[in-house]
């Protein structure tokens, strides 16, 4: 075999990839066609999510002290407040804040991490040709900056190479969806006046939408709906000035503008994630609307979620089965972001004054009840990510019921992921995140056996937390959490004794009451093989 595992595209999403593989042992090419990086970049927000995962890589930290720290964000109608989706009120995040940074600063965050770990990308290396993808091993062709060809193999291989994906391309996988009648002229540029700095504000109006995403004292990312561009003209700074005393809040300013662009809005999805040897992650597998900036969000997981699996495969410790989950999950997930982004843009179009009077009285109300806290925020913060089976996404303004915080398999843990590295304490660690709050680690690699005794003394629980070790054996890493020391886990798996099997990647396969512990053996037999949530 000439390669392990090549990676078209060395964008966020390929580089996360590769680093998540190199560090669990594998042999990564990062390749890209592109000779450099873009100057110009869509992506700005990190959610509180994607810096729970990111902890596995060590670039959290990083990513935190480059950025801005962001609270919430904010939704205004014709100038007026209606409501806010407060990060820093989430309970179950250990970073219960966004992170406002420039794609290229995290671009080159994740360079300098994939150096570390021994990795480096091609540039101006293009993939031009694909065979085989079904077979023990894909064969391409890739042609180098000179106009040189090589014929190589590869077991593994991942298109991170965007929304005109070349891999996908020649794997003659469609990519369908919709398309929004709506375009957005995009900016930084510094901003001085009304408009708050800690929060992302969605300002919305009968003659369009406008958003602000601070990126510091110095820039704001600057989007504003338009008609569609009639040429590639890049829109001047008057031209948004205007739409800022037209749509913002307050009086503002804006300084000279540090690029300018316009774009057309699309939401798409491959026909399928994975064929054969050959794995479609970020914006080669999804697009959606900018609106909310899930996006590079999305994508991130996507890395994540390939990367405990196919490194768990190319170690030994998993069976190639363990793939089998990767598009359901992830499809799943991109359709769920996909929905409420498509929301929040249907939100700034509107255009009859009725319709416009329903939305944000539903704004208000939600946000009075604690509704929007309850539903909307976890979404935007993608701590809400499931991979529930056969459940949809509700709309957040149409949820009536309080949800419970009790988790189901396909759920998310309020856990820490470890750092691949070993950097951390491994599964089963206590670790202060930056909230101040102890959360509990779940092992990089192996799945973890989570031991909750509940909230009052069981006598039997000694001697099912023995079985259970027995049970878990090396193949397992386990956590016993104590009560009252833990954040979130009491509200999480409920006030009595249960043992909880979580991934990697801190979602659950399973949740066993200890009454239910005889099924363990079985539980433990299967997620090795499947390691997919119950019901799946």
């Amino acid at each position: 075999m000439d390669e392990q595992v090549i990676i078209v595209g060395a964008g966020p999403v390929g580089m996360l990839a590769a680093c998540e593989l190199l560090q669990q042992g594998a042999a990564v090419r990062l390749i890209d066609a592109s000779r450099e990086h873009s100057a110009h970049s869509r992506a700005t927000i990190v959610w509180p999510r994607l810096l729970e995962l990111m902890r596995r890589t060590g670039l959290t930290d990083r990513i935190v002290d480059h950025g801005h720290r962001i609270a919430g964000v904010a939704y205004f109608s014709s100038g007026r407040r209606q409501a806010t989706a407060w990060m820093d009120r989430l309970p179950d995040t250990p970073y219960p804040f966004a992170v406002a940074i420039a794609q290229s600063e995290t671009e080159r965050l994740l360079e300098a991490r994939l150096a570390e770990l021994g990795g480096k990308i091609e540039r101006g290396v293009r993939l031009t040709s694909v065979g085989a993808p079904g077979g023990p091993a894909v064969r391409v062709v890739l042609e180098g900056p000179g106009g040189g060809t090589e014929e190589v193999e590869a077991s593994w291989l991942i298109g991170a190479d965007g929304a005109h994906s070349t891999l996908r391309k020649l794997l003659g996988v469609p990519y369908e969806g919709a398309q929004f009648d709506v375009s957005f002229s995009v900016t930084d540029a510094e901003v001085a006046g009304d408009a708050p700095m800690d929060v992302v504000s969605y300002c919305y109006t009968p003659e369009g939408s406008l958003a602000l995403g601070p990126l510091g004292r110095d820039v704001t990312r600057v989007a504003v709906s338009v008609p569609h561009a009639v040429d590639d003209t890049p829109p001047s700074r008057e031209f948004f000035q205007r739409l800022m005393d037209e749509r913002g809040p307050g009086r503002n300013r804006l300084g000279e503008l540090r690029f300018s662009t316009t774009f057309r809005v699309h939401a798409r999805t491959a026909g399928t994630f994975r064929l054969g040897r050959c794995l479609l992650i970020g914006d080669a597998a999804h697009i959606m609307s900018p609106a909310g900036a899930q996006g590079m969000n999305t994508g991130l997981q996507d890395a994540v979620n390939i990367g405990w699996r196919l490194g768990g495969v190319l170690e030994g410790r998993l069976p190639e089965e363990a793939l089998a989950g990767y598009d359901a999950e992830r499809r799943r997930a991109a359709h769920a972001v996909a929905r409420t982004t498509a929301l929040q843009t249907h939100w700034g179009l509107l255009r009859d004054p009725r319709r416009i009077a329903v939305r944000d009285a539903a704004l208000r109300a939600a946000d009075a009840t604690g509704l929007l806290q309850r539903s909307l925020s976890p979404l935007v913060a993608q701590t809400g990510t499931t991979y529930r089976p056969g459940e949809g996404t509700p709309d957040p303004l149409r949820t009536t019921a309080r949800p419970t915080r009790r988790v189901r398999p396909g759920d998310r843990l309020p856990a820490l992921p470890a750092p691949l590295d070993g950097g951390g304490d491994g599964g089963g660690a206590r670790t202060v995140a930056s909230d101040g709050g102890a959360w509990l680690q779940v092992d990089a690699r192996r799945h973890t056996v989570v031991l909750w005794p509940g909230r009052r003394p069981d006598p039997r629980w000694a001697g099912v937390a023995r079985r259970v070790r027995a049970l878990a054996g090396p193949a397992y890493a386990v956590a016993e959490a104590a009560p009252g020391r833990e954040t979130g886990l009491a509200e999480a798996l409920g006030p009595r004794p249960a043992v909880a099997l979580v991934r990697p990647d801190g979602h659950i396969i399973d949740v066993l009451g200890a009454d239910r512990a005889a099924e363990l053996e079985d539980l433990l037999r299967s997620a090795l093989r499947r390691p997919d949530p119950a019901g799946a």
